[in-house]
């Protein structure tokens, strides 16, 4: 039996931009004409992108998808010798929200298939059951170029191994109709570990099916989420045996077999049998963010940055990473020294923009500062001092920030840790101030890393060594340190992953950071100094409440992954 020639189309859809999505999907398929390609393959939700949220509740939006997916259903009809599979949401007759996630497979004009996802994640940063209606348990089945070819859609495949989260397995009921071929389309955000976790669960699908899956993935990055992309298949003997590009669009063109031996690949991707390694943490980090603020930035219409520049670490690898996404022409900094800045810190900001090529401006705040404390104390019949000082100094700053981005339209990007925010070490409305947070998902212990591996993968000093090596301060305090305050960031760090992320974290360091605690715990200073560090992030959930996006690399970012009230009791 000759094979079927398949495109996957991994592309980076804009959500509501419907238009503009419909147009990129008719040039892949364009792309996968001039290959022969006789299915294209698009993503989840490719139509509107993944995932609108309330937009799904506007008439006129639905409006737009539904005419969206009537243009490409025209369009079809140039491209005779193929069949596409695009995801969209589809309005149905009955009880419920009136409302599915869809997949819809069109061929010469005519829609030959819908199918329904019949399982709807409403956890960590998914929320489908306020929008769709589950569809029937029922397998979807085509004839497509003489084989049979089954589709479903994201979470319909991860409910098939023991401990599985829904009653229903869509991938068993599949499996029991025999396809020769599974189709799987995707919006699958990425997070560290999560393409491992794709590879492990839909190649050991495919072995017990017996039949390749194919998995089409969206890429790109939208608000707190970034698509990586790296669409892949899965064969039932060989496990995974292609991967398209990572956090990269790719059209690619592949020609599977009836029994599922891949045969030929053309495109981006690298052909037949081609999967990349995996990227190391750092720079996994570094690919993931970069391309969440590309996106980010693009989509809300901002061509340039601007980053406070403290000379401290956070700051620069902020600056750096911004320097990556937009160019060193687009990105400003500014430095803010005050009484408390240390000569050094100011030297290491001019030392980390000149390696930059990043044009870094002076605004000095000490007469500012002297102006408040006098106005205040004036006003208020007695001076500031202590925490508040510190805070208006951060404030000040703020300030000055948001007046640049106001002026000159810049996006101004905050520079705080994972650390910092769970535990309260920032000041709402001073270092806070911002439209997008960069390093926000990474703790203190991961910033200096990162930093380190900027330098040793640019084969030259970007971040200085000099900041990378100083002791951690935010200089608002005569002598200040973080360790005034806070314990050690290595061991903050490990007690943040156990109380924070716990069960979302990677087997070995959950395991790791367990131990720590648990070790930690063995003492009664240890005990204290947990329960210190517990009650530090209960008490700052109106701050992170408070905070810009943060782009999301672990599984458990703060956001829409971890929604804690305000006003409650922890404990």
């Amino acid at each position: 039996m000759t094979g079927v020639r398949c495109a996957i189309a991994q592309l980076n859809v804009t959500i509501g931009d419907v238009e503009a999505n419909v147009a990129r999907m008719v040039a892949a398929a364009e792309t996968a004409a001039s290959e022969q390609a006789q299915l294209v393959i698009f993503s989840e939700m490719s139509v509107t992108g993944y995932l609108p949220g309330d937009l799904l509740d506007e008439p006129a939006f639905l409006k737009r998808a539904n005419e969206g997916v009537e243009v490409l259903r025209e369009t079809s009809r140039r491209f005779a010798d193929q069949h596409w599979v695009i995801g969209a949401p589809l309005s149905h007759d009955g009880p419920g929200k009136g409302l599915h996630n869809a997949l819809i497979v069109l061929h010469r004009g005519e829609q030959v298939l819908s199918y329904a996802k019949q399982l709807l994640p409403s956890y960590n940063v998914f929320n489908e059951h306020r929008y769709f209606d589950s569809g029937p348990d029922i397998a979807a089945v085509l004839s497509i170029a003489g084989h049979r070819v089954g589709f479903l859609i994201c979470e319909d495949g991860w409910n098939d191994e023991t401990g599985a989260a829904y009653l229903t397995n869509p991938l068993e009921r599949l499996r029991t109709a025999a396809p020769d071929i599974v189709i799987s389309i995707n919006a699958s955000p990425s997070s560290i570990g999560k393409r491992e976790d794709r590879h492990r669960t839909f190649a050991a699908a495919s072995a017990r099916s017996g039949a390749p899956i194919v998995y089409v993935n969206q890429v790109g990055g939208h608000d707190q989420l970034v698509y990586d992309g790296a669409s892949f298949v899965a064969d039932p003997t060989d496990g995974i045996v292609f991967e398209a590009r990572r956090f990269d669009e790719d059209v690619t063109t592949l020609s599977l077999l009836a029994e599922g031996s891949l045969l030929t690949g053309t495109g981006g991707g690298g052909g037949a049998g081609s999967v990349a390694s995996g990227l190391d943490r750092p720079e996994f980090y570094r690919r993931q963010i970069v391309l969440g603020l590309q996106d980010y930035a693009r989509r809300c219409g901002f061509a340039k940055a601007v980053v406070g520049s403290s000379g401290g670490i956070d700051s620069a690898l902020t600056v750096a990473l911004a320097v990556e996404a937009l160019g060193h022409d687009n990105v400003s900094a500014v430095t803010m020294p005050s009484r408390f800045s240390s000569a050094g810190s100011v030297d290491d900001s001019v030392e980390l923009c000149r390696n930059l090529g990043v044009v870094l401006h002076t605004h000095p705040i000490v007469d500012l500062v002297d102006t408040f404390v006098a106005r205040f104390e004036s006003s208020f019949g007695q001076p500031i001092g202590g925490l508040a000082l510190q805070n208006l100094q951060a404030r000040i700053r703020g300030t000055i920030l948001m007046e640049y981005s106001n002026q000159f339209g810049h996006l101004l990007l905050t520079t705080g840790n994972k650390s910092e925010l769970s535990v309260g070490y920032c000041t709402l409305y001073g270092d806070t101030n911002g439209g997008l947070s960069l390093i926000g998902d990474l703790y203190k212990t991961e910033v200096f890393e990162l930093c380190r591996h900027l330098n040793v993968a640019a084969d030259r000093v970007v971040v200085p060594v000099t900041i990378i090596e100083k002791e951690p301060s935010a200089e608002l305090a005569p002598d200040q340190r973080d360790t005034d305050s806070l314990p050690p960031y290595p061991v903050l760090d490990e007690i943040l992953k156990v109380l924070i992320e716990g069960e979302h974290l990677g087997e070995i360091e959950r395991a790791d950071a367990v131990a720590f605690v648990a070790d930690l715990g063995s003492t009664e200073e240890g005990r204290i100094l947990v329960d210190r560090v517990r009650r530090m992030i209960w008490t700052s959930e109106y701050k992170r409440r408070q905070a810009p996006p943060i782009i999301r690399v672990r599984s458990r970012a703060f956001g829409a992954g971890r929604q804690m009230p305000i006003a409650a009791r922890y404990g």
